[in-house]
């Protein structure tokens, strides 16, 4: 029998009343926080090159088209450390509410920008702050979305509850193109100013949702109990830097890797005429509509098995998958596009993003967990926003083959990441919950564990919460 890990697990054994509630809420944003950023991805590869940076050659304006992507990815760890430490000291809430209003304006902000054939140089700069601003919620989102359901969630189903909120980027994702693929018809900028003007319903409808669900009980613990520190960014940097470092690499794999196979694939086979841009949108859509149960299911799965077995054979599939993946799209055969785009998406992102849910919260100790977590999500963005542009340039080098071999390399770095940190959901913590549920009498009130015995995996029993 292996033995547990370090970080207890804490709250009520079987979850909150709640729990549901929260995790909707939590998925309702991210779906509107992806829908918002990706949105930004599509319209960089397939409008943004020749509106704002105008040029005789279309790869030259591509380039620094998906410069002005990789701007916001840069920013997301300064939003990932604000969000971070206002988590651990003042709630998840504030953060989830505060991010989504903010993604929300600039969105809406983008599709009223004027272009560089109307203010010239203007145009871009206008672009890239806004860019940055989003980045800047964005990377703030995802850890307070994340730990609010991590923390309301049952003990035995936290893979399952927090992928359902990683699920909120495949449905992100999918409205996306398909609001594109409806406006790719309008007339002039329409094509691309709808899709971001329309935001603005979304972030209505999720702010209505996200108000009313209830604050973590685990950070209510810890800030009544007196744990909450004054730093937090500080003293996790200090103390958990190590999972800080191996956190980044195991999300470079999973969030640069989708930014070669969707990002960068979506303008390679828009730029090379393997398919027309409405295929190249039904193909993201297929394969972002099988992604919404695929990142659910994944994340369940590492409820029975642990996180770590997936995060390592998914990687060794992803290595073995980067130069097939472009000899497919190469042949120009729609369907081959679409059964390469979805394989990459639903196994190389979706299976990643499951495991990640319940993983990188389990790493950190709960009162430095916001930022923790943030901080190894939302530094690896900086490598995935340079990678569309990296890709540009290695395909001027190498032609095809040098995304394949950067896509190889991201997957491989994955891999290496997942070998040196911990499982921390082993199978002698399945079965020590297990054995507690059972003792309980399989209540499924969370009353009923209300004083559960301290987990083996606690570093103190005394830390073990109601």
């Amino acid at each position: 029998m292996s033995t547990p890990g370090k970080t207890g697990l804490r709250g009520p054994i079987h979850g909150t009343r709640d729990a549901k509630r929260v995790a909707s809420g939590s998925a309702v944003g991210a779906v509107i926080e992806s829908y918002d950023f990706i949105g930004y991805g599509t319209a960089a590869a397939l409008y943004f090159g020749a509106v704002f940076f105008p040029s005789e050659d279309p790869l030259v304006g591509t380039l620094l088209s998906f410069a002005t992507l990789g701007v916001g990815f840069i920013a997301r760890p300064l939003g990932g450390i604000i969000g971070g430490h206002l988590g651990d000291r003042v709630g998840r809430k504030p953060v989830l509410v505060t991010s989504l209003i903010v993604m929300g304006l600039a969105t809406f902000i983008i599709g009223v920008l004027p272009t560089y054939q109307s203010v010239g140089i203007l145009a871009p700069i206008l672009l890239v702050v806004v860019r940055v601003v989003q980045g800047l919620a964005f990377g703030a989102e995802w850890g307070g979305a994340i730990l609010m359901t991590y923390e309301h969630a049952p003990w035995k189903r936290k893979g399952l509850f927090t992928g359902t909120v990683q699920a909120g980027f495949p449905i992100g994702l999918l409205l996306a193109n398909l609001v594109f693929l409806i406006s790719v018809h309008l007339p002039g900028d329409l094509a691309w100013r709808v899709p971001f003007l329309v935001s603005l319903v979304l972030v209505i409808v999720g702010l209505v949702i996200r108000s009313k669900v209830p604050e973590s009980p685990v950070f209510e613990e810890v800030k009544t109990s007196g744990q909450t520190v004054k730093s937090p960014v500080v003293e996790v940097i200090r103390d958990d830097w190590r999972n800080i470092v191996r956190g980044i690499f195991l999300r470079v794999a999973e969030t640069a890797g989708y930014a070669i196979s969707v990002t960068y694939m979506i303008s390679y086979i828009n730029d090379h005429e393997l398919a027309s841009t409405d295929q190249t949108l039904t193909a993201i859509c297929i394969a972002s509509a099988l992604g919404i149960f695929a990142t659910t299911g994944w994340g369940a799965l590492t409820d029975i098995v642990g996180r770590r077995p997936i995060y390592i054979w998914v990687t060794l599939f992803a290595a073995a998958f980067g130069i097939p993946m472009f000899l497919a799209a190469n042949t120009g055969s729609f369907v081959l596009i679409i059964a390469t785009i979805t394989i990459a998406y639903i196994v190389c992102q979706n299976a990643l993003a499951g495991a990640q849910g319940a993983w990188f919260p389990e790493l950190f100790q709960a009162n430095t967990r916001s930022s923790g977590a943030s901080l190894a999500y939302q530094i690896s963005a900086m490598v995935s926003g340079l990678t569309p542009f990296a890709t540009s340039l290695l395909y001027m080098w190498l032609g095809w083959l040098g995304p394949a071999l950067l896509f190889v390399v991201y997957a491989l770095l994955g891999f290496g990441a997942a070998l040196v940190t911990r499982e921390t959901w082993t199978r002698a913590d399945r079965e020590f919950v297990n054995r507690k549920i059972a003792e309980l009498g399989h209540s499924t009130s969370a009353e009923s564990s209300k004083h559960p015995e301290p987990h083996p995996s606690s570093p103190n029993h005394d830390d073990a919460l109601n």
